[in-house]
């Protein structure tokens, strides 16, 4: 009968061992939830909540790494545009320079190549402040001491609860023991072994709040930073956006406003080096109406406002025009006038009606 009571301790003893190799094989790294044993219901509360934790704080690191990933590939990004649009930039600039007739799209090219360069300076700014407001905090805090020396906490919990499960195995083997032969040699072991427990129960609370309480801070930390990082990206862009916008929306304006202009105004005619003293007696004369402003630059030019009635008097090949106009006379674009009356003459005399 002996025999087979120590037989069966035998069995139990390496059935215990067995569980403890396969426990440590598992938890060798980390943190492990290992529900092998549970000390007891408070301890067991302690345990989920520290496995939650090292849980949600590793997710909330690999997605501050994410960010962190997308936010370098963004600027990487912005440095390939500000390359390639300060290129344009100079090529229509260089276009603008070099040839000067072809006055609306030179102008455009010139235009558009200036306010380029306002536009990758928002590019460059935009980089900067990726990386002042979001790489670098969120980098520091995915390598940084807090987040570590909480998750080592965590780790040295998990070893000492792994430590404890192997004890009160002990300690049911050596009442198993008492119970076979109750001498006091196997009494004082199963003493020992209880006192150990104790003590390592009593050092897994302490060190399981004070785990528990580190993952939480960081957590917190995680969460808030993360968060205001977030936020930073998204004002940074949509500031990006807004001074882009404001930037094109002038090329546009003022490139449109340069092709109008161009457009509206009549040829530029040029004034005879020799004007005519005197007008021929049988050249007819015509009554025209100003279509367009004209200021006069010289003695022999004639001021006009839209709406005067000249009498024209002499039309050269030129493009000007010579007549008379409120008792002024003398000479102005013949396109900013348009015929309205022709009026015979006799002895240079005429007559409007």
């Amino acid at each position: 009968m002996d025999a087979l009571r120590k037989q069966a301790s035998k069995l139990r003893e390496q059935v215990a061992k067995q569980q403890q190799a396969v426990i440590k094989q598992f938890s060798a790294t980390g943190y492990e939830s290992s529900d092998v044993m549970v000390i007891d219901e408070m301890e067991m509360q302690l345990h989920h909540q520290l496995d939650k934790l090292y849980k949600s704080t590793r997710e909330k690191r690999d997605f501050q790494k994410e960010i962190v990933k997308a936010a370098e590939t963004f600027t990487a990004i912005g440095y390939k545009h500000i390359e390639a649009g300060t290129k344009l930039s100079e090529d229509c600039c260089k276009y603008g320079v070099e040839n000067p007739n072809d006055e609306v799209l030179a102008k455009a090219a010139s235009i558009y190549g200036d306010a380029r360069k306002h536009a990758e300076k928002e590019v460059e700014d935009l980089n900067k402040l990726f990386f002042s407001q979001v790489l670098e905090p969120l980098r520091a805090m995915v390598a940084g001491s807090p987040l570590e020396d909480a998750r080592h906490l965590a780790q040295r919990y998990s070893k000492m609860r792994q430590e404890a499960e192997i004890q009160a195995t002990e300690v049911s083997r050596r009442q198993a023991r008492v119970r076979e032969a109750p001498i006091p040699e196997n009494v004082a072991k199963l003493h020992a072994a209880e006192t150990k427990m104790q003590e390592l129960k009593a050092n897994m609370t302490v060190l399981g709040k004070e785990a528990a309480a580190a993952l939480a801070a960081v957590e917190s930390q995680q969460e808030r930073l993360t968060f205001q990082r977030l936020v930073a990206m998204v004002e940074a862009e949509k500031l990006y956006h807004e001074r882009v916008a404001v930037i094109l929306g002038n090329i546009e304006a003022e490139i449109v406003s340069e092709k109008q202009r161009k457009e509206a105004a009549p040829p530029v005619a040029t004034l005879p080096v020799n004007p005519p003293s005197h007008v021929p007696e049988k050249t007819k004369y015509f009554l025209a109406e100003a279509i367009h402003s004209f200021e006069a630059e010289s003695e022999k030019e004639l001021s006009l406002s839209v709406g005067d009635y000249v009498v024209v008097r002499k039309v050269t090949q030129s493009g000007w025009s010579e007549g008379e106009c409120q008792g002024r006379a003398g000479w102005f674009p013949s396109e900013y006038v348009e015929k309205r009356q022709r009026v015979p003459t006799s002895n240079g005399a005429t007559e409007v009606y």
